[in-house]
């Protein structure tokens, strides 16, 4: 046996044996353990999460995976086998938890981003301070959404629950970052688990450096699994563990290219385990067994944890909530579906959404032009994401493995059951049509219910929430949400019969009706831009920003090269910061990175571009800086710049 993983698993077993009962806490732990324990008849709730990991743990059933004390926390709690993360990336997905609110329904989806609640809107501990709960957070917030008003007790690396007044119930949170993308890449590394024992899935290429990601993500998930092991005992040795709730989940799928960042089941399933102590029962599902480990196959995600909590607290949960509590006095029927969605990740735009059942995972593109695997800086430093990009481009991959690096369908159907690494596309074969309508038609009335401001362009979307959050820009009913959503369908769908509708919704009042309708003639290609020429000219002074740059790159892919010069000169002013907002540029840029040599006539004039500005937020000022570099360092054949 290697000696580190001995080490290792020494160090992890005794602390599991600490949280079962062992010998490890001193007498004076448990004296003060004995004082400690709260006098309030309302649980105490301790949130234990980790960083960019699946469900790949002992007990859901990995056999690869080494964690002893999750899986004794398992044996003893309710383990939900069908939880997701609404969103496959931390931001937009603590965002989701904080607010109990869907983040394309508040403005908030993108990575990164900042916006607002609406006035009387709040995070929710603050409904839990207000019931007397003392609120701490030990690690990041991350979240795209303003903060009103004080939301922690304390939100520090030196958060505690032992810093509440006596006798005062808590919800702590702590945080576990060992497990993050970074993480699974940081060289050098002596793996633990044996890279020549790990399964490869098949989307992947099976080659050293991949085998060596995956097993370093799962070393990293043995030593999270230590750390929850330590918070774990700590709660016993304090005399707390039968007068607190124990929650643990992952924030999203593993760190791994094409589960991170993509809002398929392998990207937003999640591990969520939770432990009702016998004194609590009453606040479990029917039928739950105490003191034994009990298997859930309802539909959870992240907008269900506020109301849970609050419920679990005994406090009503607000109705802007869009979750349902799962547990405790106020919990409601589960869903039949749960949503998924994308936006801009990092410096790359995108728009999905994705919904699923007990069985199927249904994925929306509204950008099927742009490829998956979008060159974003930040993946591309995970030697897996290298080696499968320079197979790709050297011929040497599978039509499996190729898939990431191409173009997308408009929609996508797999089949959890018969196919759990989502590789074999069912939306086009004739058995799955009433599948694929019953799912298309729960997401376009999801989209609708929450109403949908993701289908704004980002600059779009703050220009119209000036004044007030997105959220209320989206309940306005002067906002033609149906209008902007059935323009995004048709666009997106590509079908050549529905060019004369783009091109009569060019001169549509509404600024997001005319981006989409230019953005379908984009993904139509220089034929339908040409048939177009007239209209989409008149976009290039479209009172919107966003409008303009679209209608920019549609020039770009033009014959005459006066046009093509045209439309890039149109798009590097548009990519200055000195003018434009930093989502234009954004914008801008990526248009540009599509030119690929197509640039060379414009390189002097985009080397000349600010790459940054102090006036935009430190979490975004590195993005227009990534894809300036991008540009300068691969001017490739036009149209390779993603």
């Amino acid at each position: 046996m290697n000696p580190a993983w001995t080490t290792m698993r020494a160090a992890v077993f005794g602390v599991a044996f600490c949280v079962l009962g062992g010998t490890g806490g001193t007498a004076a732990a448990e004296a003060t353990g004995a004082a400690a324990r709260t006098s309030d008849s309302r649980p105490n709730i301790l949130w234990i999460t980790s960083e960019d990991n699946g469900p790949h743990l002992g007990c859901y059933g990995d056999a690869y995976a080494d964690t002893p004390n999750l899986d004794a926390l398992a044996a003893r709690s309710i383990l939900y086998r069908n939880a997701w993360s609404n969103a496959p990336v931390c931001a937009p997905a603590r965002t989701a938890i904080i607010s109990g609110m869907y983040p394309p329904s508040t403005g908030s989806e993108h990575m990164r981003s900042m916006t607002r609640l609406p006035d009387g809107f709040l995070m929710f501990p603050r409904y839990l301070r207000d019931a007397g709960y003392y609120c701490t957070n030990n690690s990041k917030e991350d979240y795209n959404l303003e903060k009103a008003g004080t939301v922690w007790d304390e939100s520090s690396p030196r958060a505690h629950w032992r810093h509440r007044a006596k006798g005062q119930p808590f919800f702590a949170v702590f945080n576990h970052t060992v497990t993050h993308e970074s993480q699974i890449r940081r060289r050098p590394h002596t793996p633990i688990h044996d890279p020549a024992k790990v399964r490869v899935p098949p989307y992947h290429p099976d080659t050293p450096e991949v085998r060596l990601d995956w097993a370093q993500y799962y070393d990293k998930i043995t030593e999270m699994d230590a750390l929850v092991g330590a918070n774990l005992r700590e709660l016993a040795e304090a005399g707390l563990e039968e007068d607190t709730i124990v929650v643990y989940f992952g924030d999203h799928g593993s760190g791994m290219p094409r589960n991170k960042r993509w809002p398929l089941d392998c990207g937003l399933h999640v591990p969520l385990i939770v432990r009702l102590p016998a004194k609590f029962a009453s606040l479990g599902p029917d039928g739950q067994v105490q003191g034994s480990g009990t298997v859930s196959e309802r539909l959870v995600s992240f907008v269900d944890l506020a109301p849970t909590m609050l419920s679990l607290a005994g406090v009503k949960p607000p109705r802007h909530l869009q979750g349902r509590a799962f547990l405790g006095p106020h919990r409601a029927p589960p869903s039949r579906y749960l949503f998924g969605f994308r936006g801009r990740m990092d410096e790359r735009i995108d728009l999905v959404r994705s919904v699923r059942d007990e069985r199927y995972v249904y994925v929306r593109h509204f950008m099927p032009h742009l490829p998956y695997g979008q060159h974003l800086a930040y993946m591309f430093q995970t030697p897996t994401t290298q080696v499968w990009k320079s197979l790709y481009d050297a011929g040497r991959l599978n039509p499996v493995q190729s898939r990431f690096w191409e173009p997308k369908p408009v929609e996508e159907l797999y089949d959890l059951r018969t196919d759990p690494d989502e590789i074999q596309d069912l939306a086009e074969q004739p058995e799955y049509r009433e599948v694929v309508e019953r799912m298309r038609g729960v997401l376009r009335d999801w989209q609708r219910e929450i109403r949908d401001v993701g289908m704004l362009p980002e600059d779009e979307l703050h220009v119209r929430s000036v004044d007030r959050s997105p959220y209320d820009v989206g309940h306005d009913a002067s906002f033609p949400f149906d209008r902007i959503l059935e323009t995004a369908e048709i666009a997106s769908a590509g079908r050549a019969d529905s060019r004369a509708v783009l091109v009569e919704r060019l001169e549509d009042p509404d600024s997001a009706v005319r981006y989409w309708s230019v953005l379908g003639l984009v993904m139509r290609g220089a034929k339908a831009i040409a048939s177009a020429r007239g209209p989409l000219e008149r976009r290039l002074d479209d009172a919107c920003p966003s409008v303009r740059v679209a209608a920019a790159e549609a020039f770009t892919m033009l014959e005459d090269e006066g046009d093509r010069r045209r439309g890039l000169d149109r798009l590097v002013a548009h990519a200055d910061l000195n003018g434009n907002s930093l989502y234009v540029v954004v914008a801008a840029l990526n248009a540009l990175d599509r030119q690929g040599s197509k640039t060379s006539v414009a390189a002097d004039a985009i080397r000349r571009l600010p790459r940054t500005s102090e006036s935009i937020p430190a979490r975004m000022r590195e993005y227009s800086e990534r894809l300036l570099e991008r540009i300068d360092a691969h001017p490739g054949p036009p149209g390779d710049g993603q």
